[in-house]
């Protein structure tokens, strides 16, 4: 299901900071230094308002521990326009864990352990905001399970998990979540498409962000 959801995770995450391909990075090789170096701990609330577990909000923790740089990401650019989703996929999971995120209140069926033990993070860009403020992005594969896989509902068809979150200068900010993502490549318009599972993203309020010592 397409939904503004997806328009906006497309607009505001991979087509301005993880998969659109600027004109920049044709004539130079894209630097490999992390766009950080500091490791963060970030808590808040994952309220969902979508048509898929409505209201099941819960406690998020996201832990970043390293950052991904300019050379990853045109790495998966690159594979992304030659190899598609499942492509893209598997150089995503070959990326080194940087992270991790749970949800450590988490009540309810859990399978695989992926919602109160977490997932890894593979790939996470850190952009400077305004008065000391900050921007995260963050793209991940998702845990898909024995049952699901074997199975094959329309969900393993979305493997990826995307965040965007904004922060002020003392780390107090928000954002949005796409947990079930499907990536494509619209040839006829030349753009990258995002469609997002659920009816709306799962809105990531109350985020307090600490820089680890």
């Amino acid at each position: 299901m397409t939904s503004t959801a997806s328009s906006w995770i497309a607009a505001s995450v991979l087509a301005a900071t993880v998969m659109a391909v600027p004109a920049s990075t044709q004539s130079k090789a894209p630097s490999p230094t992390p766009s950080a170096t500091d490791k963060i701990t970030i808590d808040g609330w994952a309220v969902n308002l979508s048509n898929v577990a409505t209201g099941a909000n819960q406690t998020i923790r996201i832990n970043i521990d390293g950052w991904s740089s300019p050379a990853q990401r045109q790495l998966l650019i690159g594979t992304f326009l030659e190899k598609g989703q499942d492509g893209l996929l598997r150089v995503l999971e070959d990326q080194k864990e940087i992270g991790r995120f749970n949800f450590p209140g988490y009540f309810g069926p859990d399978p695989n352990n992926t919602m109160r033990l977490g997932t890894d993070i593979r790939y996470a860009r850190n952009f400077a905001g305004e008065d000391g403020g900050r921007r995260i992005v963050i793209m991940t594969s998702r845990v898909i399970g024995f049952r699901e896989e074997v199975n094959q509902p329309r969900t393993t068809d979305y493997p990826f998990s995307i965040f965007e979150m904004r922060f002020d200068g003392q780390g107090k900010g928000q954002g949005k979540m796409s947990y079930a993502t499907k990536i494509t490549f619209d040839k006829k318009k030349n753009n990258v498409e995002l469609e997002n599972y659920a009816s709306e993203p799962v809105r990531l309020n109350n985020l307090t962000l600490e820089v680890k010592k």
